[in-house]
């Protein structure tokens, strides 16, 4: 089972290791990272397993807004398909809605069949796609969900 617990900058380098394994070309740069990381109006987790970092994700709930995002969710190939992702994304869900808002949306690249499955079984449904939103032209499908409606999909 792997630990949660809160990001903070000395996870960056691991962060960034993963993020570049992951999403690359259209993997965010270092500096972006730390911003998000360090912001007042975000909230970052990683998940670690036997002190490695195997996975992190973050939400932006500014402080008076009825809308979150999901900014970014990655977990490493060896620990997917064994419930973490959804763990840190219930996570984030409960973070939002204690932050006050109401909606929730992330976007999600069109050929990533299971993240979008996740994400519907957690109760998000698909608002439209951004054409050409990532590199290669992939499409970006934008999902919203109401962050009062219960979490579910629990593992």
């Amino acid at each position: 089972m792997s630990g949660i617990r809160e990001a903070d900058l000395r996870d960056l380098d691991a962060i960034m290791a993963l993020e570049s394994a992951t999403f690359a070309p259209d993997d965010w740069s270092r500096e972006s990272m730390s911003r998000e990381i360090a912001s007042e109006h975000t909230r970052y987790l990683v998940a670690e397993q036997g002190g490695e970092l195997v996975g992190y994700a973050g939400v932006l709930a500014p402080s008076g807004s009825t809308d979150a995002d999901i900014q970014t969710i990655a977990v490493a190939p060896a620990h997917r398909g064994a419930g973490l992702g959804r763990r840190l994304m219930n996570e984030l869900l409960d973070y939002a809605a204690s932050s006050g808002a109401r909606g929730v949306f992330l976007e999600v690249r069109a050929d990533n069949p299971g993240a979008q499955h996740l994400y519907t079984s957690l109760g998000f449904a698909v608002l439209g796609v951004r054409p050409r939103y990532y590199k290669g032209g992939i499409d970006a499908v934008v999902m919203k969900r109401d962050a009062r409606e219960p979490v579910r999909g629990e593992a």
